[in-house]
């Protein structure tokens, strides 16, 4: 078995030796291990993968842990990577996103518990029950929106969803589910921000004859596409392809980002530093999953 703490503290001096000492004291070996310290914040984050060699269970490591957590004034946590978090994925009518992470997670390349699909339309249903996973019809309209989200708040309860994914869902959420889930819901957005927001980012980069073309992930806050930022990444473009071309080879880059920025958050390689994120490597044995694309 192989266990993951993660650390967000204030900066001080003794972190580091007082959390190795005690994996020490446990006999605990460590596998791998990232931390940051960020002068600007003064925080600190660490993300630290471990066995235990003989055998100390999970309740007895956060049991003992504990008094130098509070020492520290940590945010922490110990987690064994043989649990799969259980992840929500919501949609609307453009299925790139969805299909992508349903074949992943088919093939074990991202190893999740998907325990349901939320959408306001029935495009996918006949994929998703096809996949034999529970699909949510959740309709929303600007008369019905409070009474949708409560929906949707209803289906993360009875679910158990630790992690809502958004893969295309084209409606904007309250600020209060944001705030109530806040570093909890990603969102996949078809544009390398903070360029090209707003509608059909791809056509105004055709207008603007851009060489590059992007996605990007993050975590979903009030304002919108402003949430700190999991993954970006590219893919060059000539001035002999069209706005379909565009679209096209956006898709894939977005499929790719928003699988990225999850395999990221399930590992608990991605913490939240104010309107940033501070994200570690992966681990050795997960980085060719995460790469698949």
């Amino acid at each position: 078995m192989t266990y993951v703490l993660t650390v967000h503290c204030t900066s001080k001096r003794g972190i580091v030796a007082a959390v190795s000492g005690f994996l020490a004291e446990q006999e605990c070996n460590i596998t791998d291990a990232s931390q940051f310290d960020d002068a600007e914040t003064g925080s600190f984050f660490a993300r630290i993968s471990f066995v235990p060699e003989t055998g100390t269970g999970l309740d007895a490591l956060r049991e003992g842990f504990g008094p130098i957590g509070e020492a520290f004034g940590m945010q922490w946590g110990i987690h064994d990577t043989a649990d799969r978090m259980k992840v929500l994925i919501m949609v609307s009518n453009f299925g790139h996103c969805l299909n992508d992470l349903l074949y992943r997670w088919r093939i074990g390349a991202l190893p999740i518990e998907i325990v349901g699909v939320v959408s306001n339309h029935m495009t996918y249903q006949k994929v998703v029950v096809n996949h034999d996973l529970p699909f949510h019809h959740i309709k929303v309209t600007k008369n019905n929106k409070p009474e949708a989200e409560a929906q949707l708040l209803q289906v993360v309860e009875d679910s158990g969803a630790e992690l809502v994914v958004l893969a295309r869902y084209m409606q904007i959420l309250s600020d209060s589910l944001c705030q109530k889930m806040s570093g909890r819901i990603i969102n996949i957005h078809h544009s390398f921000l903070p360029s090209f927001k707003g509608a059909n980012p791809y056509r105004q980069a055709f207008e603007r004859g851009v060489k590059l073309i992007g996605a990007t992930s993050h975590y979903v806050t009030a304002e919108l596409d402003e949430g700190p930022i999991i993954e970006q990444d590219t893919i060059r473009v000539t001035h002999a392809q069209s706005p379909d071309d565009y679209v096209s080879l956006g898709r894939d880059v977005e499929s790719q980002v928003l699988a990225r920025a999850v395999h990221a958050h399930i590992h608990r390689r991605a913490f939240l530093n104010g309107d940033k994120t501070v994200v570690f490597p992966a681990s050795p044995g997960t980085y060719a999953s995460e790469r698949m694309g």
